[in-house]
C-alpha cells in the first residue's frame, strides 16, 4: 500500500482500489522487473510526500519524468544535487531570475520548493530509461487527473502553472475560481523562446498568493 504520511494518504486511499490503478500496478512491476524504469520505485510518489494537499501554494506540472540516468527522484523538472541541471530546469531558473530577481542555485535539486509548498507533479510518473513518454497511457494520467481534481477542491486559493501542451490539457479539470491558473509554452529549449520566457509567472503567482495572505519565498537553498 503507498503511505504518503500527510493527507494524501486518506484523500487517495480508495484510487489504489480502482481497477485502472490495478492494472497499472501489474504493469509497472513488470516493467521494474525486466527493464530499466525512472524514478526509483521508492521515489515515484515523491511529489506528494514533500507536499501536503493542505500545504500546497503553487503546482507546477511537468509531463514525465527524466529518463536518463541518476536525473528522476519523483519530482518534476528537479534532479538530484551532484547531476547536471537539464536544459528546461535552467531555463526555469533564467526565468526565475528574469523575473524576480532570485539567484539559481548551484544545483537542480527543488526539494525547498517542494517543502515550502511547491507540488512538482508530473501528469506520468514513471519512464523506461532512454524512452520519453513510454509510460504515457497505462494509467497515470487518471490517477494525476485525480490528484488536480482533489487540489481544484480545495477551498483555499492556490496557483497552477501549466507550461506546454500536456499540461495545459489539465486545465479543464481546474473549475473553482478560486485558484489561479497560468499557462505559457514549455520551458525545453526547443519552446522556451516561443512564450515561456518573458511569461513572469513567478511574479504573478507572488502576487497573487500575498493578495490571498499567503506568503511566498522562491529562493533555492543551497
Amino acid at each position: 500500500m503507498v503511505q504518503f504520511g500527510n493527507d494524501w494518504d486518506s484523500l487517495l486511499a480508495g484510487e489504489f482500489e480502482k481497477e485502472y490503478y490495478l492494472r497499472l500496478r501489474q504493469f509497472l512491476k513488470q516493467e521494474y522487473h525486466t527493464r530499466t524504469i525512472y524514478p526509483s520505485m521508492y521515489d515515484i510518489f515523491n511529489a506528494m510526500r514533500y507536499t501536503a494537499r493542505r500545504d500546497v501554494k503553487v503546482v507546477i506540472l511537468g509531463q514525465d519524468p527524466y529518463h536518463g540516468p541518476g536525473q528522476a527522484h519523483g519530482l518534476a523538472f528537479s534532479v538530484q544535487k551532484g547531476v547536471p541541471v537539464p536544459p528546461s530546469l535552467q531555463n526555469i531558473f533564467k526565468e526565475l531570475q528574469t523575473d524576480i530577481g532570485v539567484t539559481p542555485p548551484s544545483h537542480g535539486c527543488l526539494t525547498g520548493w517542494a517543502e515550502n509548498g511547491v507540488l512538482l507533479l508530473n501528469t506520468v510518473l514513471t519512464v523506461r530509461a532512454g524512452q520519453a513518454g513510454s509510460h504515457r497511457g497505462m494509467g497515470w494520467e487518471t490517477f494525476t487527473d485525480r490528484v488536480i481534481e482533489l487540489l481544484d477542491q480545495r477551498e483555499e486559493p492556490m496557483v497552477f502553472l501549466l507550461w506546454g501542451a500536456n499540461a495545459r490539457q489539465k486545465k479543464p479539470l481546474i473549475q473553482h475560481p478560486q485558484h489561479l491558473v497560468l499557462t505559457a509554452a514549455h520551458p525545453s529549449p526547443l519552446s522556451a523562446y516561443n512564450g515561456f520566457f518573458g511569461c513572469r509567472h513567478f511574479s504573478a503567482a507572488t502576487r497573487f498568493l500575498n493578495k490571498n495572505g499567503v506568503q511566498m519565498d522562491w529562493r533555492i537553498p543551497e
